[in-house]
């Protein structure tokens, strides 16, 4: 016979995964119920904590993260303890979670913040490296030193920030799209910032915002044990920061890109050799391309028929949800990218068992100016507000969605440039029906605005436009701009005060 269920009151709150989202949560939840136990588990050593948060507006905020030890959340928690130890199984009909360790937690309300892991192209290959973690960039650093050439794969973040960090290295890059950093802008933006590729770089390393406790010489048999290669959480914005990307050759930047492809094959060095294949050199000049004699490890061969050898490959080509643990024996509602579905609650298809982050997949109906993106920013609000429902459910308070998820606005840096991105910025899902507006000062600044039946609907500003805050506004109230036309973004008028 089946144990019986244990009496809801008897469980915690457990929380899940050590990053962004996990943290906040937990944190949040400890402000809430000071007398009670917190649990989080977490299957790393160090956890992500926001630092210096600061709202930049009614709904963009700026903020840090640091990795710290588990014993600095708990010094400030006192009611958080950490559990080091990777999950085994969710037994949700008996509200009960097994960890890697053998012990058993019974949870009132559970959060599960495991993040995503990286899509690799090619399992188990010593020369393809994923990165999405500080291990993982640590790792990549090793690899780098001895580099001659190597090859990008993805156009997201990090695969942006890679390219331009990179030196004396060769880069090939190979991305699906027409342009680069398809997820975040469109050509006109790729452009202004491709220049930015030719150009030389500062040399001023800017000082380092965040000190970084790293897993570092800290007992490595309980990180073996822990399967290391997929538990550290996202890195964010300024991951490469401390970090020194220098290859081996002494030249600075040296990219070839190649668009509309993606890989077909991989070949290891042997492989090669057997088949008799021919790689091209790195193209220095378009108009002859000349076969390479040079021995490589590996090989990649594009659907474009380009074959290309390089030290190694790294895949930046995005994440998937983290949800292999807790879907044995439990019927979860996964959305299409695999992520597990949640309601405008943030609460699975599962009693009592929520789920915010990377792992999660928004499934109520969206604000028309807002969609998900696996970010830092949504990891930090889905965690915080999760909590909330959380601790208005066990209260038994009713709570209105959280404000945020109003307007999708996220700000970040890309080559050095400031980035803000509201609303329907790629003009997402608006189909033709949409106008551009543009504004650009070459080097300095660039301004897009989706317009639709008169109605901004999203805006890209790279720079320091000191717009965010008017173009925010005008996106959340929806008013009418057609009187305005082509006003909205002449440099001589100043917009700010139109709008007040």
């Amino acid at each position: 016979m089946e144990a019986a269920r244990p009496p809801a009151t008897a469980g915690k709150f457990v929380v899940v995964g050590g990053g962004i989202a996990g943290v906040t949560c937990a944190e949040q939840l400890a402000t809430q119920f000071p007398s009670e136990d917190i649990l989080l588990i977490t299957a790393s050593p160090v956890i992500k904590a926001v630092t210096n948060f600061k709202q930049i507006s009614k709904i963009l905020e700026e903020f840090d993260v640091e990795e710290q030890s588990s014993t600095m959340l708990e010094k400030r928690f006192p009611n958080i303890k950490v559990i080091e130890s990777g999950v085994k199984q969710l037994k949700s009909e008996e509200h009960c979670i097994v960890t890697e360790d053998g012990n058993q937690h019974v949870y009132k309300k559970l959060c599960l913040c495991a993040g995503a892991k990286p899509k690799l192209i090619c399992e188990g290959n010593p020369y393809v490296l994923g990165i999405r973690d500080t291990d993982s960039a640590q790792e990549f650093q090793k690899q780098l030193t001895k580099a001659k050439r190597i090859m990008i794969i993805g156009n997201g973040g990090i695969a942006l920030e890679l390219v331009y960090e990179i030196e004396g290295c060769e880069v090939i890059w190979a991305i699906k799209d027409k342009a680069i950093g398809n997820t975040f802008f469109d050509a006109g933006a790729a452009e202004f910032l491709t220049s930015k590729l030719i150009a030389e770089k500062p040399e001023a390393k800017i000082a380092q915002k965040r000190t970084r406790y790293t897993t570092e010489g800290r007992k490595k048999e309980a990180r073996s044990k822990s399967k290391a290669d997929n538990v550290g959480s996202a890195l964010g914005p300024d991951w490469h920061e401390g970090l020194n990307l220098k290859g081996t050759k002494e030249f600075s930047h040296k990219i070839h890109l190649e668009t509309m492809c993606e890989v077909k094959k991989i070949y290891l060095q042997d492989e090669f050799r057997i088949l008799k294949k021919k790689s091209f050199t790195f193209p220095r000049d378009p108009k002859s391309v000349t076969t390479d004699t040079e021995m490589w490890p590996v090989y990649v061969e594009l659907t474009n028929e380009k074959i290309y050898g390089c030290d190694f490959i790294v895949s930046a080509t995005g994440v998937t949800p983290n949800v292999e643990p807790f879907l044995h024996g439990n019927s979860f509602n996964l959305g299409d990218d695999g992520g597990l579905k949640v309601d405008d609650h943030m609460h699975t298809s599962l009693p009592d068992v929520y789920a915010a982050g990377d792992i999660c997949t928004a499934s109520w109906q969206l604000s028309p100016v807002w969609q998900q993106m696996r970010l830092w920013t949504q990891a930090r609000q889905m965690g915080w507000y999760a909590a909330k429902c959380m601790a208005a459910a066990s209260l038994g308070d009713s709570i209105d969605m959280d404000f945020s998820f109003e307007l999708f606005a996220h700000v970040t840096k890309f080559f050095n440039y400031k980035v803000v991105l509201l609303g329907k910025y790629n003009a997402q899902g608006l189909g033709s029906d949409h106008e551009l507006m543009l504004r650009c000062t070459k080097g300095q600044e660039y301004i897009k605005v989706v317009m639709q039946n008169g109605r901004m609907m999203g805006a890209v500003l790279i720079g320091e436009t000191d717009l965010e805050e008017t173009f925010e506004n005008l996106i959340l109230n929806q008013m009418n701009l057609s009187s305005y036309g082509e006003d909205l973004l002449d440099p001589n008028i100043d917009i700010e005060d139109y709008f007040d």
